[in-house]
């Protein structure tokens, strides 16, 4: 009888160690999965998000927060849409901080389903390139603080050409007050004024 239940508690032993060492595996695990995640995906995952009780904030590095819905994410930049701000496009490396309902938090953290839209593969270089196509006006603001408004007449492979003119007004030579060449570096963030939202 002695010997039966000195077998007992060392298989109890034996599976409580076992248990131990797997639950240990998988926190190593979920760990590894979370060094590999980046933020562009956690920021797709918002993009269908279901209301948790509250809209993101993006704190961007000029000191502006804009509460807004995501409504795109390409490689290296995100489509913001919400309040006065309009439709929004902010490179990836512009962003200092995003608030979060804590629910949002942990949902973008767990794997979602593969997005291969194309959007995902597109750069910033090549939005600002298809809103020099639809002539859309901008306010381009930049990571200092300045602001620049107008009509973008070139994107380059990391830099944009920017003629200057007041909001609002159609891009004509007499309206323009001056040009800017404008690294993507450079740029916080950029609103399409009287545009749609991206998608």
């Amino acid at each position: 009888m002695r010997w039966e239940n000195f077998f007992d508690d060392l298989e109890g032993q034996l599976a409580a160690e076992w248990e131990a060492e797997r639950a240990a595996l998988d926190t190593e695990a979920e760990r590894l999965r979370l060094s590999r995640v980046a933020l562009r995906e956690r920021l797709s995952v918002l993009i269908d998000r279901e209301r948790t009780g509250g809209v993101p904030a993006f704190e961007i590095v000029d000191g502006t927060v804009l509460s807004a819905e995501v409504t795109g994410v390409g490689s290296d930049w995100v489509a913001l849409d919400g309040g006065t701000a309009g439709a929004v496009v902010v490179p990836v490396t512009a962003i200092a901080s995003i608030a979060l309902p804590h629910e949002d938090v942990l949902r973008s953290a767990r794997p979602a389903a593969g997005r291969t839209g194309l959007s995902e593969r597109m750069g910033f270089g090549f939005v600002m390139r298809d809103i020099v196509r639809r002539r859309i006006t901008v306010t381009v603001h930049l990571t200092h603080g300045r602001v620049l408004s107008g009509t973008i007449d070139r994107a380059g492979a990391e830099h944009l050409d920017i003629a200057l003119h007041e909001p609002g007004t159609v891009r004509r030579a007499a309206e323009v007050t001056g040009h800017r060449l404008v690294p993507f570096s450079s740029i916080g963030w950029v609103r399409l004024d009287g545009a749609a939202a991206l998608r």
